[in-house]
């Protein structure tokens, strides 16, 4: 059987004009996921720098050989797996583009839960004290940061490499209150106190057979597998927290679709109260919190 470089590599886009190379793309992107036209369009319209909107106004241009190498390259890659994500540099978040590559997990709609979530707690635009531990890319803090700007934020990650892009997307966004470090969660935070610490951390099982599957692949394992059939990081940042918590201050943890009962037990142990899990868009309970009250 020809392998997939192979198959992908017979194909090309040079000389085709916007409309046909949109469309031949999508027949062949249709083993890659649900929205072959959409990821055509996204490709494209990255290989030229142009709007998906100015692509679909002038689907008779014939694109030219630069471009039709850079997409044909594009789309041996999605055909290979790789995320689009990766590949464009680049997913939205909260209506923000961040950048983001393989160091980092690719933001997802389901996260967007514990800034609505955060964002209630502090309804108005008092100076709060936010921890983000685990940052990645920066989705949580950078967007807390710029939605309340008189709170100082405090983003942690263990992945230098990760900081780094974090860092350069608070820049480019002007989030100034935004502070980086490099630490493995609350770990050396001394005396240091919060009104709010949050984190979507590691809480996939080694076992999952979800890790071979989709974007997960190619996503850093550190970022996604925790030890304790994936409660290890969710424990230790449960177990932490306690002692940086101001009192009334919240702990927010994402979490896996079916762990919800096992975040609240542990909540519970440690002494939090006013314990709540919160759905996904999908019905699944993938939010807890607590609070600390003494």
């Amino acid at each position: 059987m020809m392998s997939v470089k192979l198959a992908t590599a017979m194909n090309t886009t040079a000389g085709c004009t916007i409309s046909t190379a949109l469309i031949e793309a999508a027949k062949r992107l249709h083993s890659t996921g649900d929205a072959p036209h959409l990821e055509a369009q996204i490709l494209l319209s990255h290989a030229m720098s142009k709007p998906r909107a100015w692509l679909l106004a002038h689907g008779r241009e014939t694109l030219d050989a630069d471009c039709a190498k850079h997409f044909d390259h594009l789309l041996e890659e999605r055909l290979c797996g790789l995320p689009i994500a990766y590949l464009i540099g680049s997913r939205e978040f909260w209506s923000r583009n961040f950048h983001v590559a393989p160091a980092v997990l690719i933001p997802r709609p389901e996260t967007e839960h514990l800034i609505e979530a955060a964002l209630e707690i502090f309804g108005d635009d008092g100076a709060h004290r936010i921890a983000d531990l685990g940052t990645g890319s920066g989705i949580i803090a950078i967007t807390l940061g710029l939605e309340r700007p008189c709170s100082h934020i405090l983003a942690t990650d263990i992945s230098a490499d990760a900081l780094a892009i974090a860092q350069g997307n608070a820049q480019r966004l002007g989030a100034s209150n935004v502070e980086f470090r490099h630490t493995d969660w609350l770990s050396g935070f001394g005396n240091e106190s919060f009104d709010l610490i949050i984190s979507n951390p590691p809480y996939i099982a080694e076992d999952d057979r979800h890790l071979h599957e989709g974007d997960v692949r190619f996503e850093p394992r550190h970022a996604l597998v925790a030890e304790e059939n994936g409660l290890c990081a969710l424990r230790t940042i449960i177990m932490q927290a306690r002692q940086h918590l101001r009192v009334g201050g919240w702990l927010m943890l994402e979490h896996g679709y079916d762990q919800a009962a096992a975040i609240t037990n542990l909540l519970r142990e440690y002494g939090y109260c006013a314990i709540e899990s919160r759905a996904d868009f999908a019905g699944h309970m993938r939010l807890t919190m607590g609070r600390q009250d003494s």
